[in-house]
């Protein structure tokens, strides 16, 4: 779906007080964070805007946003 949100808290809810303690006490995975979040919003604004981009273009934006949330989820999980 198009600018759907994939913001951390609304994809793990039940982890939301965990991502905040990390952010805060955890230099790495606050910068981590910080880059899928600037990943996430460029997405959804091509998406949104309907900005004409290459299908792989997306395509790849979403693959590294992919690889980000699963990184952090490896490190949110103990």
């Amino acid at each position: 779906m198009l600018g759907e949100k994939h913001d951390l808290v609304h994809e793990f809810p039940e982890l939301e007080g965990k991502i905040e303690s990390m952010r805060e006490s955890d230099t790495a995975f606050a910068a981590l964070m910080n880059q899928y979040d600037d990943l996430d919003a460029r997405v959804r604004k091509i998406e949104e805007l309907g900005t004409p981009v290459a299908d792989e273009t997306i395509e790849d934006l979403k693959k590294e946003r992919l690889l980000l949330k699963d990184k952090l989820y490896a490190l949110l999980r103990p």
